[in-house]
């Protein structure tokens, strides 16, 4: 009986990734598909008679490359803010501009590119995680490209869902609408712990073992998250995450960069997958993963590129060659993670990763015809020697660059044949992501001639009440105030004691104004700190004129202060900084049926002489604000002040 195929592939050096490393020196095997299918592959299949057979003209035939961890949309972000910390570039400027911009269009755009570049590089399988992913799904599956994709679920709003339910509730009816599809392969992705909850994290793995599909995150990227999560939950990221409930389904873990022995065996026991993303990690400084201990562990590690906007492209050559010589130098060992290794990395292990094995990965009878021809016989490869076996690793892994990739097929389909794109018009692509980038420009550039818009920009700025009345003066000891406070002419209806932190950001524009961060330290009765608040205000340089002695000033913002002071220098990268450390008494008291605000301080930070007073209220008119700066002025009169004492500077322009 005869055996007959689609197509027969012959004249390579056939590279299969199985566990054996089996390779077939060129004229000495075949590949045989048939429709999306290998049937054969080695000597056996050089006897198949095929409809159509193709010469590789001595190449390397080897599986597709999986690119384990990406975000593809990203590809329109790409370059758009670099040199950044985490934190910074994510929190400052992806997630703002994302939600100016994301929407199903743009998803397909970006996706579009990414494809487009991953399938001239040698990908034929990704590993994503965006917003609008049924829009991601399409795109890749008309461009012909397998891949996991994961809908995004975050504790707060995103492009697709105002809330987390919102997430879920997309994440099932992607899920229901994409499963068996031969292409995409639907899954959850619950962002990382931090911006998730643990009602997210349960959820999430519910709904991924409900329809046995994978869930994808990412863990212990940086050391400030293991430390937060020391912090916060007396235990690193894994074993929380463990105690979640997350490793109840089929977990894609992306970097892993900062996780211990113990946390190893804890995934390697859950049957996690990771995604290495070596050049993502070093360009954002979170770190060299533990891959060599990962794999000698048993884990199936991968190897990812991140998003185009953190690495900035979608290259695996510069993965495969990056994670081989990272781990060499990060063990001080030459001979960890050889070149072979390294691509079943890229092929083997991380299809395993992704917990689709059974499909992809390897070139074996049974699997997706997922391959990709490349051409060694290179300037940059030459020459060539047969001596050992291993070599044509170190040749792939060492020397060949994406461009030397001449042809692709996923799935039984040729997406590039001689280095041309047979699913995707490259220029279309080009020039409407070029538009993307002007209007994102446009945007960017308005944002940051404000601070105002910056601090917007990062979420939770709430307008003030337009004038916050207020005056200050000095005395020389806090008797009289004490006295007033516990005497009939004002009520308490509330007493807090503070230590005060405040930097302020100065700017060269005087119209930005001035931000001040402050971190209170709340101070009970036995002089203990019991608890910590940060904020952040942005007060307009103009003021409205005196009413008295008393200022009326206005365009005040406030934000919850949520990160770092760090974070906060550099995103808004002020001109200079000044710093006030004070102890503050405060009291909200009636007078006159009108609530103030009373504030006693010592100023230890610049060392100041005695203690100032400051009587404030805050309102939307100026009429009231009129009122109440009469009001202040009697309050004052009491205190034993004449107008003669009222300081109009603020602290932070007092003389040292």
């Amino acid at each position: 009986m005869t055996n007959t195929c689609d197509l027969l592939l012959t004249n390579a050096t056939i590279l299969t990734m199985d566990e054996r490393y089996t390779r077939y020196a060129a004229g000495a095997g075949a590949v045989a598909i048939t429709g999306d299918s290998l049937v054969a592959v080695g000597p056996y299949a050089s006897h198949f008679t095929a409809t159509q057979t193709i010469d590789c003209g001595g190449q390397a035939l080897l599986p597709g490359l999986i690119n384990a961890h990406t975000h593809a949309p990203m590809t329109l972000l790409r370059g758009l803010a670099d040199d950044l910390r985490l934190d910074v570039w994510l929190l400052g400027y992806m997630m703002p501009v994302e939600r100016e911009f994301v929407n199903p269009d743009f998803v397909r755009l970006g996706t579009g590119l990414a494809c487009a570049e991953m399938i001239r590089s040698g990908v034929t399988c990704f590993a994503d995680m965006y917003y609008y992913e049924a829009a991601v799904a399409e795109a890749t599956a008309a461009a012909g490209m397998r891949a996991v994709c994961g809908q995004t679920v975050l504790k707060f709003p995103t492009p697709d869902a105002d809330s987390f339910e919102d997430s879920l509730a997309l994440a099932r009816d992607f899920i229901i609408t994409w499963k068996n599809h031969p292409l995409i392969v639907p899954a959850v992705s619950p962002h990382a712990p931090y911006t998730c909850t643990p009602e997210i994290l349960h959820a999430c793995a519910a709904l991924a073992a409900e329809f046995d599909v994978p869930l994808h995150t990412h863990l212990s990227e940086t050391l400030l998250e293991v430390e937060n999560s020391r912090r916060d939950y007396g235990m690193p990221v894994v074993p929380w995450v463990k105690k979640q409930g997350l490793f109840e389904a089929k977990v894609l873990a992306a970097h892993c960069v900062h996780i211990d022995e113990g946390e190893i065996r804890t995934l390697k026991n859950a049957g996690v997958g990771v995604a290495h993303n070596p050049t993502s990690n070093l360009k954002l400084a979170s770190g060299v993963a533990p891959v060599v201990a990962m794999l000698n562990a048993g884990l199936n590690v991968g190897l990812g590129t991140d998003g185009p906007a953190s690495n900035n492209d979608l290259d695996m050559f510069t993965e495969l060659h990056l994670a081989a010589i990272l781990a060499k130098g990060i063990t001080n060992d030459p001979t960890v993670l050889p070149a072979r290794q390294a691509l079943a990395m890229a092929t083997r292990l991380g299809a395993r990763a992704l917990h689709i094995g059974h499909l992809t990965g390897t070139l074996e009878p049974g699997k997706r015809a997922d391959l990709i021809l490349l051409d060694l016989a290179t300037l940059h490869n030459s020459p060539t020697f047969e001596r050992d076996p291993n070599a044509i690793y170190s040749q792939i892994v060492y020397a060949a660059k994406s461009t030397d990739v001449t042809a692709v097929m996923c799935n039984g389909r040729w997406l590039m044949r001689d280095r041309a794109l047979l699913t995707l018009d490259v220029k279309d692509l080009q020039l409407a992501a070029g538009d993307y980038a002007k209007r994102i420009d446009g945007f960017l550039i308005k944002r940051e001639e404000s601070v105002l818009q910056k601090l917007i920009a990062i979420g939770g700025a709430v307008e003030q009440e337009s004038f916050e009345v207020q005056a200050k003066v000095r005395l020389a000891d806090d008797a009289k105030v004490l006295e007033v406070i516990a005497g009939d002419a004002v009520s308490v209806l509330r007493a807090v004691h503070y230590h005060e932190f405040d930097t302020y950001f100065v700017f060269d524009d005087p119209a930005q104004g001035r931000l001040r961060f402050r971190e209170d330290e709340f101070i009970n009765a036995q002089g203990e700190v019991t608890n910590t608040r940060t904020r952040l205000t942005l007060t307009g340089a103009q003021r409205e004129q005196k009413a008295g002695s008393v200022l009326l000033s206005r365009s005040r913002y406030l934000a919850p202060a949520t990160h770092t002071l760090r974070f906060y220098r550099e995103y808004f990268k002020p001109t200079t900084e000044r710093e006030i450390e004070k102890d503050r008494r405060r009291w909200l008291v009636v007078f006159q049926g009108e609530e103030l605000f009373v504030n006693l301080d010592r100023v230890s930070k610049p060392a100041l002489p005695g203690v100032y007073v400051e009587i404030k209220a805050r309102t939307w008119s100026r009429r009231d604000a009129d009122h109440k700066a009469v009001l202040i002025t009697e309050l004052l009169a009491r205190l034993g002040a004449t107008a003669k004492d009222t300081v109009q500077e603020e602290y932070v322009d007092l003389p040292a």
